[in-house]
């Protein structure tokens, strides 16, 4: 197999301008978990708040989240490490003429959080590298205020593997219904290699527990993916 076929994944080139459209068709109940969010940010978020969400993207959760609170001066921090990423969330914020929400090009693993409320990571952390998830964790859980929530979206692997082969075949069975030819579900898949590594459900929850927390509750659950509220 040639090379030039097997380019792994990235979010950065021209996928921004793509993306809402295909992670919509990509991940199920994609903008109903934005919803969910919306909705928890209720019981976390407080006047002069801050907020973060970790792998911004386009920024329109954070959009969400700011156009739907009915809380002062909330503060909302949006990390996105990819150049062309991080210039369309500060795009679109700034078409939505909202002053409360900064957009940051920078990496999680680098970045010093300050302390806060809520933060949040919509399938983002299946992208960051096993041996730097612990850290990260770690950092999350000191940043936040005590009765502060983190919230986690993630794609996750099948108890073993006779599961993870039935939740992965009726995850194929949802792309093929969106119209995504198995050529495009292979190539997708080949370019994931080593870029994208969820973990099992058995396995998140240790990275959380080891950071130190204890009161987790699942918030969605959707064969290959899943929801945790996690609160200090």
């Amino acid at each position: 197999m040639k090379k030039k076929n097997r380019i792994p994944w990235s979010f950065g080139g021209s996928i921004p301008k793509k993306f809402e459209n295909h992670i919509k068709n990509s991940i199920p109940y994609y903008l109903e978990g934005h919803e969910i969010i919306n909705k928890l940010s209720d019981f976390f978020l407080y006047d002069k708040s801050t907020c973060y969400d970790l792998g911004c993207s386009t920024g329109n959760l954070l959009i969400k989240l700011a156009n739907y609170t009915n809380k002062k001066e909330i503060k909302f921090n949006g990390l996105e490490i990819e150049k062309n990423m991080f210039s369309l969330a500060k795009k679109n914020v700034k078409m939505n003429n909202i002053k409360n929400i900064k957009i940051l090009n920078t990496d999680i693993k680098k970045f010093k959080l300050k302390t806060n409320n809520l933060i949040i990571s919509y399938y983002t952390i299946q992208f960051i590298h096993p041996s730097h998830r612990q850290k990260i964790f770690d950092k999350i859980f000191k940043s936040l205020n005590w009765g502060g929530a983190f919230i986690m979206f993630e794609k996750i692997r099948g108890n073993d593997a006779r599961f993870d082969n039935i939740i992965n075949s009726l995850y194929l069975d949802f792309k093929e219904e969106n119209k995504f030819i198995p050529k495009e579900i292979l190539n997708k898949s080949r370019s994931l290699r080593g870029v994208m590594e969820p973990f099992s459900d058995y396995g998140n929850l240790g990275l959380l527990k080891r950071a130190g927390f204890k009161d987790i509750q699942t918030i969605f659950h959707h064969l290959c993916f899943k929801g945790y509220l996690c609160i200090k």
